[in-house]
């Protein structure tokens, strides 16, 4: 079932949190809402749902407008972040109570109930719990049941909101995988929102970054991790160093270092540059490729390679976090020397020289 998401905008009285959004999610694709609080992801689900109306735009499911029906009309799954279970009910009775409330001509007979009601918990590997209460239910365990409640009525679309925020990192990580799988299994169409980068790039299909009621960019996991369309996709998906410097004629100014562009730019004036953790070259010998002398202030092993904030001597205030993979990590007081590769200049959100890559290495 495709979801088309046409010119959405909504406000809250003269707050609008919702500026004229289109997004199209073809049949089968599990697609990730990702940003920061205020940024209406959580919004824009409840639209899709029918919790929430918009202020304008449409709504359609594979071509069918469904802006002006009723949330239990839409055929909609969705799964709130605190379960929502019924305490006085069992495992069992919570997954089936959507089927026994449908209208009476599209519910099911009492056998029928209880033979899906038993393929679901298997599905969600909770048939040994079947009739326990939520109150006996670890964290993850009730988020299963609450999916399995979800997809009990066959809904045309999956929509979860922070399905996992509440619990543990180990659950998390685990029921993210059982999630993918799940997927793969059903092949139903699901949107979920979340402000966890990395849940958003493991599970989904496709990642839609949002700030301040509109979409920056809408790719692929890689995609957006390795081509960041914005400056703040670029700040917030994952570590990223800043360095603050100077363009001046066809030189990039850092301290008392400056490296040639290969060509003027048209800016000229101060910019800051952005790098990832990965993309400095360490080395524990000075050399053309890593010319800049750092001192470690901390080194983290990660099993193979160490996280190490480093401090610029002379070049740059702030320290900057990199990786290096070597059998024999570097101690805290080390004096190392890095080479900045595939920098990013911008100059406020605006990016110089687009497509351009800086590399830092030998400096004049």
């Amino acid at each position: 079932m495709s979801i088309e998401i046409a010119n959405i905008k909504k406000s809250f009285g003269r707050t609008q949190v919702l500026n004229d959004i289109s997004l199209d999610i073809p049949s089968g694709q599990m697609v990730a809402l990702l940003g920061p609080s205020g940024s209406g992801k959580t919004t824009l689900l409840r639209i899709i749902a029918g919790l929430e109306h918009q202020s304008s735009g449409r709504i359609r499911f594979h071509g069918t407008d469904v802006s002006q029906l009723h949330a239990r009309e839409r055929r909609v799954g969705f799964v709130f972040q605190h379960y929502a279970l019924f305490r006085h009910m069992s495992v069992f009775d919570n997954i089936a109570f959507g089927l026994t409330v449908l209208p009476r001509r599209e519910r099911p007979n009492a056998a029928a109930i209880k033979a899906k009601v038993t393929k679901l918990l298997e599905m969600v590997q909770l048939a040994h719990l079947a009739d326990r209460y939520p109150a006996q239910l670890s964290g993850g365990q009730k988020q299963r049941v609450a999916l399995a409640r979800a997809l009990a009525v066959e809904p045309q679309i999956l929509l979860l909101d922070e399905p996992f925020g509440a619990l543990d990192a180990q659950v998390r990580k685990e029921l993210r995988r059982w999630l993918r799988q799940l997927h793969e299994e059903l092949k139903f169409t699901s949107v979920f929102v979340t402000h966890d980068q990395e849940e958003a790039t493991e599970v989904a299909d496709r990642v839609v970054v949002m700030s301040q009621g509109n979409i920056e960019q809408a790719d692929a996991p890689d995609q957006v991790w390795r081509e960041p369309a914005t400056r703040f996709v670029l700040e917030f998906m994952g570590e990223v160093n800043r360095l603050k410097g100077v363009i001046r004629g066809g030189q990039f100014h850092v301290g008392a270092h400056h490296w040639p562009l290969g060509h003027t730019p048209v800016y000229q004036g101060d910019v800051d540059l952005f790098l990832r953790p990965w993309e400095v070259d360490v080395s524990r010998r000075t050399s053309l490729d890593s010319p800049l002398p750092v001192q470690v202030l901390e080194a983290s092993p990660k099993g193979h390679y160490t996280q190490l904030v480093v401090q610029p001597l002379g070049w740059n205030p702030d320290p900057l976090t990199v990786v290096m993979r070597d059998e024999h990590p570097p101690q805290r007081g080390e004096r190392l020397f890095v080479g900045l590769q595939n920098a990013r200049l911008y100059n406020g959100d605006e990016r110089i020289e687009p497509g351009a890559e800086l590399a830092l290495a030998h400096s004049a």
